[in-house]
């Protein structure tokens, strides 16, 4: 009998490790740790399906407080790309620095056939958007955007119900609601606060911070479809701790038969990503990452789904990176993290941008 059983965990063995000789670990760099969503790339736990080999950061202090935090070598950390180059090949970066960067992130690696996903937004503004977009295309790079509120359980269910169940009918309202009561109430460290309340490294303030969850989210409803046009208005009602940008934004896109709107905060008293849409016949509210209620029709009883969880490589940004590189998966137009989508979105915050200043709506062409 325990002949048996070593012959089988033998086998077993040889089947993972064959396994992972055919889809071995991606090879991703990190660029840049100012960006506090950068802990979810290092504190991850292993599911072998990325290999972090190389860190940029220029600032040592920072890439040793988070190299010692994560278990990580000072080793792998270059204080450039060009530095990172000259010792190691990834097959993907992350981008985890200001939203600025990103394009010269693109710029650095489509040409060397490195495919990129950065932390949304897709970039500090349409014109950076469109460059980075005609780099990858010329260059056949993935460029993948991450946003906390893709793995969402509840998002995806909401998506099942609308276009696979026809549930509630046709969408004719969303309303996304993202925000907290301001990066510096909440403790931001000084590395990330720095650029995030520039408009230069970061295009705005809640605007691009939280503005662009809900564009991402409403261009994915809607299955890619661009706004006729778009309304905003933005205010900054802390300009002693925010003298340079907005810390308040509502956002209004108008399609043929459906209105988006998109409310982004600094001034509320709790953190929320919550979304509500409202079709002909019913109506579903995700409460947040793993809830929903929905009620379909004025008479209807109310019902709750909660635990609600997407299945991998569709759970985490970084296994969906690897599958996408792996050629594992095709990413569609409208996806959230692809790219066609994320163009929309910058389109939309652009315009956005645009309608705050002049206090007039925006058409799109």
């Amino acid at each position: 009998m325990k002949r048996v059983f070593t012959f089988i965990l033998a086998i077993f063995s040889l089947t993972i490790m064959k396994a992972q000789e055919q889809n071995p670990p991606v090879k991703v760099a990190v660029i840049g740790l100012t960006h506090t969503h950068v802990h979810w790339i290092l504190g991850r736990e292993d599911r072998g399906d990325i290999e972090i080999v190389g860190i940029v950061e220029p600032n040592t202090d920072l890439a040793e407080r988070y190299t010692k935090q994560h278990g990580f070598s000072m080793d792998i950390v270059y204080p450039t790309m060009d530095a990172l180059m000259e010792n190691v090949k990834p097959e993907a970066v992350t981008a985890f620095g200001t939203i600025y960067d990103h394009l010269k992130v693109v710029e650095f690696f489509a040409p060397k056939g490195i495919h990129v996903m950065v932390e949304k937004p897709l970039a500090v503004s349409l014109d950076h958007a469109k460059k980075m977009q005609a780099l990858a295309q010329k260059h056949k790079i993935h460029l993948l955007t991450n946003y906390e509120t893709t793995w969402y359980g509840s998002n995806l269910k909401a998506y099942e119900m609308v276009h696979q169940d026809n549930m509630i009918g046709d969408i004719r309202k969303i309303v996304v609601h993202d925000g907290h009561p301001g990066p510096k109430e909440i403790g931001v460290n000084e590395e990330f606060l720095e650029w995030l309340t520039d408009p230069k490294l970061n295009g705005a303030g809640a605007l691009t911070d939280f503005g662009c969850y809900g564009a991402n989210l409403a261009t994915w409803l809607m299955k890619g479809e661009r706004p006729q046009s778009v309304f905003a208005m933005t205010a900054t009602n802390k300009p002693d701790l925010y003298p340079k940008v907005d810390d308040e934004a509502t956002i209004i896109l108008q399609y043929p038969k459906t209105q988006v709107i998109i409310q982004a905060s600094w001034n509320w008293p709790v953190s929320r990503k919550d979304m509500e849409v409202y079709g002909v016949t019913g109506q579903i509210f995700a409460d947040n990452g793993s809830t929903i209620r929905y009620q379909l029709g004025d008479n209807a009883q109310e019902k709750k789904l909660t635990d609600l969880k997407k299945e991998s490589p569709n759970d985490d940004p970084f296994t969906l990176l690897a599958a996408v590189v792996r050629g594992q998966i095709t990413t569609q137009d409208a996806d959230l993290s692809a790219l066609q989508n994320n163009m929309v979105v910058m389109e939309i915050l652009d315009a956005a941008m645009r309608s705050a200043k002049s206090g007039k709506v925006v058409k799109l062409k």
